[in-house]
């Protein structure tokens, strides 16, 4: 096939890993360059169903490995910057782009042809001579394929077809949805006295974002993805304090053009039907088949078993909080913009720490070079280099050679910290080239966080929620870094998704940790260290305010439940997403009205535009593993470069060619133990 060479996109990049030239990449080269990605993809297949030649490991599955090779760089170039520089440009390519994707995607994924000769050599693998991951990649494949549908006679593929791409093009509407309202509801003070609390570089970024949006002399604070908002711990005025939190619950939810209401509920009926024509009783069902949990069951019971001692304990620190509400000038009852300023009064009073007196200690580039890279310096041998010669998609994103302690390659990492209008919310990891030695390629991956950007030349501190953030991100950044594999199949993050959370919370055991801290959390401006009576302090409120932290994390993934176990029936009966959430909530004993859920529906990025839907749960499916790693750390001397190199080689080099648990099991020697994560969130007294 003769490709436009005029499009930078039809040639592999010639910058070091591959690393995209988005120096040369224009808007309108992407829509082209996907439109050539699948008509090469598509001649592929095509010369692998259509062989007389009896299938064979070789000729199916290695070529099936192969193909799409144009696609998969065009679309992780394309992809990265519509998550993180989303002009009004790219928004409408992706808008145009998204059908196209998934009738691709399902072209491929219920060709019947294909899926004949992938059975075909599952039927006689055991005489094969496949090593393990070849006969993984064969089973993957098969299950997955069939997951997807390839079964189905021709009616329903030409449904499911249809389902997959009017989901595709919602998503993509929710996600183009909820960055306009979030932009659209930052919130504007006319007079810094309003802001009391905020430090100078907090009171410079609301300066330079109410400028942005053309409001000389006004201060304007921008949403977080989440629920709250990290300045609601140190504002002082109240009503700044509700405005904020009244504008970030309304998002998605205010009956205008932006309203995700109808979307979402389209989207969960959707999601229900096509569960329905794969023959499972709900999303819920058909997503967690092909997870580590298993069933729904599974999962709302381990919800289940929490919820009860974290609504208690959430209720113990409301009573505590509304102590300190009575005795105010003019009492009040706490209310969910009010839970964070007073928690922190109690933490003060308690322990004598207050966390936002903690961010001069955590100057963000001290903490990436001395904490972030250090910790993984230590554990794993290996050292990351800026190359400010090589560019990403956006000015402020930073790349960073990385190499192993023999000075042998290992890839890129990209680091790209700052909020912007164009990027959507909260953070994430993921892949511009993924590694494959059938392919040769090495690993090339971005963090991105949303941390305001201070006034020039003022530094940016960060709070101790974004430090552990950047740690979070960037232990999936080192899973898809080390992860070694010969099938691009297998590369970098590609495994399930309740076990893809695992690696990145163990890494944030790394923030407190005693020399990695005495390393990076030193003064701005005296270089002093962290005093060790307030780390002392900080590492003995591990269980404080918990009951808080899991009931609204708790809260988000059962609505995230009760959306998707709906059968399709029931979906179709939902009339109002208020009051499906006030009754979902209910049920779970989790309608605490001074702690809203994380999420709620029309702003639940993670489950309405990514790849959570029926999956929120892995966060603490994942920490019951996390829990129980951090315990085999401390039992075995920690930051040591043996456990660092355990932990790589049987865990983080194998990305998906494994079975997950099977590869826990092989760096644990058994099963996770459920004890640790009950005692890090004070659930089991």
């Amino acid at each position: 096939m003769v490709f436009d060479v005029s499009n930078p996109l039809l040639s592999p990049s010639t910058l070091p890993y591959e690393l995209p030239d988005y120096a040369a990449i224009r808007p309108e080269h992407y829509l082209p360059a996907f439109e050539q990605a699948f008509a090469a993809q598509r001649a592929e297949i095509n010369a692998i169903t259509s062989t007389a030649e009896e299938p064979t490991f070789e000729n199916t599955l290695i070529a099936l490995e192969q193909s799409g090779d144009l696609l998969g760089r065009v679309a992780h170039t394309f992809y990265t910057v519509s998550s993180a520089d989303a002009t009004p440009e790219i928004q409408e390519i992706e808008e145009t782009l998204a059908p196209l994707m998934a009738a691709h995607q399902d072209a491929i994924q219920l060709d019947g042809r294909l899926f004949d000769r992938i059975s075909a050599i599952l039927e006689q693998i055991d005489d094969l001579d496949l090593n393990a991951e070849q006969k993984f990649l064969v089973e993957r494949h098969h299950r997955e394929m069939n997951h997807a549908g390839a079964g189905l006679d021709a009616e329903a593929k030409d449904r499911l077809t249809t389902l997959n791409q009017r989901l595709s093009v919602l998503t993509t509407t929710f996600e183009k949805n909820l960055l306009a309202d979030t932009n659209d509801l930052a919130v504007v003070f006319e007079n810094a006295a309003e802001l009391d609390g905020l430090s100078a570089g907090e009171i410079s970024a609301a300066a330079q974002a109410a400028a942005d949006r053309g409001r000389d002399g006004a201060y304007a604070i921008t949403l977080t993805l989440f629920t709250g908002h990290p300045y609601l711990s140190v504002l002082t005025n109240r009503d700044s304090r509700r405005r904020i939190m009244e504008a970030s619950r309304a998002r998605g939810n205010r009956g205008n053009a932006n309203d995700n209401g109808a979307v979402l509920t389209e989207i969960v009926r959707l999601r229900a039907e096509r569960a329905a024509l794969l023959g499972y009783e709900s999303h819920a069902a058909y997503i967690t088949a092909d997870e580590t949990a298993g069933s729904p069951e599974a999962v709302h019971e381990l919800l289940r078993r929490l919820a009860v001692p974290a609504a208690r304990n959430a209720e113990r620190e409301r009573g505590e909080l509304q102590i300190l509400a009575d005795a105010e000038a003019e009492p009040f009852a706490i209310e969910a913009h009010d839970w964070a300023f007073y928690t922190e009064k109690v933490r003060t009073a308690n322990f004598d720490i207050d966390t936002a007196a903690l961010r001069p200690w955590f100057e963000a580039e001290r903490v990436l070079q001395d904490g972030v890279f250090y910790a993984a310096e230590q554990l794993y041998g290996v050292r990351f280099t800026e190359r400010p010669d090589l560019h990403a998609y956006h000015p402020e994103a930073r790349v960073f050679e990385v190499h192993n302690a023999d000075d042998s390659p290992v890839g890129l990492f990209v680091l790209d910290l700052y909020t912007r209008d164009s990027k959507r919310g909260g953070a994430w990891m993921n892949s511009i080239v993924s590694q494959s030695a059938l392919r040769g390629t090495r690993a090339v991956v971005v963090n991105n966080l949303n941390v305001s950007k201070p006034g020039a030349g003022l530094p940016t501190l960060l709070t101790l929620d974004e430090v552990t953030t950047l740690f979070h991100e960037f232990g999936h950044a080192l899973h898809g870094l080390f992860a070694t594999v010969t099938y691009p199949h297998f590369a970098g993050t590609n495994v399930h998704r309740d076990f893809v959370e695992f690696p990145s919370q163990v890494n944030e055991m790394w923030i407190l940790w005693p020399e990695v801290l005495r390393n990076y959390a030193r003064h701005v401006e005296t270089g002093e260290p962290l005093p060790e009576d307030i780390v002392d302090r900080l590492r003995s409120t591990e269980t404080f305010n918990q009951g808080f932290a899991t009931s609204e994390y708790l809260a988000a993934t059962w609505l995230d439940q009760a959306w998707h176990s709906l059968s399709e029936s029931a979906a179709e009966s939902v009339t109002s997403v208020a009051d499906f959430e006030s009754e979902a909530l209910a049920n779970i004993g989790l309608d605490l009205p001074a702690v809203p859920p994380r999420y709620a529906s029309t702003y639940f990025a993670h489950v309405f535009s990514g790849g959570y839907s029926a999956g929120y749960y892995s966060y603490i499916w994942s920490e019951v593993l996390d829990a129980d790693t951090v315990q085999w750390f401390r039992t075995h001397g920690g930051l040591r470069r043996d456990n660092g190199d355990r932990f790589r080689q049987r865990l983080l080099g194998v990305g998906g060619s494994k079975d997950p648990l099977e590869a826990y099991r092989d760096f644990r020697g058994r099963d996770a133990d459920i004890q640790p994560l009950l005692s890090r969130r004070g659930l089991d007294a």
